[in-house]
C-alpha cells in the first residue's frame, strides 16, 4: 500500500514511525459507521483497503457528500489533532480496512516525526484546496453549469478528457447538492445533446460541443 504520510522515508524510519503511532487496525463491512458526528476523536484513520466516505447528515434528513477516502488515504486528522467534535460522519463505502494512528505529542528529535509532520500537513492542505474547489463548483447556478464544473476539475487533476469518477449518481448528486433525479435528466440531456458521453461512472467531455 502506497501512503503520502510515510513518504520519504528510509525504512528504519517506517518501522519507527509504525511502532510508535500504530493504534490498532480493524475491518469495518459495508456501511458500518466509523465516527458519528459529536464523536471526540484522538487518532487518525489511514484506509489500507476499500474506500470510506466522509459525509454530513442532519436533522433534517439532508445528506452531503464531502469526500471519499480510499487506499492509502486519511480522515478525521484534523478534529484527532485539535480534539474537536466531528461535525461529520464517516462510513464504510465497501468492506474495508482501518488503520488507527496516533499521532498529536511526536517526539521532535526523530528525523521520522519531522518527515511525518511535513507529510501530515501537505496531506491537510490538499484537502483544504479539495474543499475550496467544491465552493467553486456549488458556487454555479445552474445543474449544468454545476456538473460541467465537477466534471471538468476531474478532467484536469486526471489529464485527460476519458475519466473515472469516484461516486455513484446518488453521491455525485449530494456532492453537488441537488437532486439525484434532477442530476439524472440532466445527464441524459447532455449525452444527447453529444457534450458528455458516459457509461456508470466513466465520462468522456466532447469539447467541442461544451455549451453551458
Amino acid at each position: 500500500m502506497k501512503t503520502e504520510l510515510f513518504a520519504n522515508m528510509t525504512r528504519r524510519e517506517f518501522d519507527a514511525s509504525i511502532e510508535y503511532i500504530n493504534a490498532g487496525e480493524f475491518f469495518y463491512s459495508r456501511n458500518q459507521i466509523i465516527f458519528s458526528a459529536g464523536d471526540v476523536i484522538d487518532k487518525i484513520g489511514l484506509v489500507t483497503g476499500g474506500k470510506v466516505i466522509i459525509e454530513s447528515n442532519d436533522l433534517f434528513g439532508n445528506n452531503i457528500v464531502l469526500g471519499l477516502a480510499k487506499e492509502g488515504e486519511l480522515f478525521g486528522e484534523v478534529y484527532a489533532i485539535l480534539g474537536e467534535p466531528l461535525l461529520v460522519d464517516v462510513r464504510a463505502k465497501q468492506d474495508c480496512i482501518v488503520l488507527f494512528l496516533k499521532v498529536n505529542n511526536l517526539p521532535a528529535s526523530r528525523s521520522w516525526s519531522l518527515k511525518l509532520t511535513d507529510n501530515l500537513l501537505r496531506i491537510m492542505a490538499r484537502k483544504n484546496l479539495y474543499l475550496s474547489q467544491r465552493s467553486f463548483i456549488n458556487a454555479n447556478r445552474t445543474i449544468r453549469k454545476k456538473v460541467m464544473s465537477y466534471l471538468n476539475y476531474i478532467s484536469l487533476t486526471e489529464g485527460s478528457k476519458s475519466f473515472e469518477i469516484p461516486f455513484d449518481r446518488q453521491q455525485m448528486a449530494d456532492y453537488l447538492n441537488i437532486d439525484r433525479s434532477a442530476l439524472s435528466k440532466e445527464l441524459s440531456d447532455m449525452k444527447k445533446e453529444g457534450i458528455i458521453y458516459f457509461r456508470k461512472n466513466h465520462f468522456t467531455i466532447n469539447t467541442d460541443e461544451v455549451i453551458v
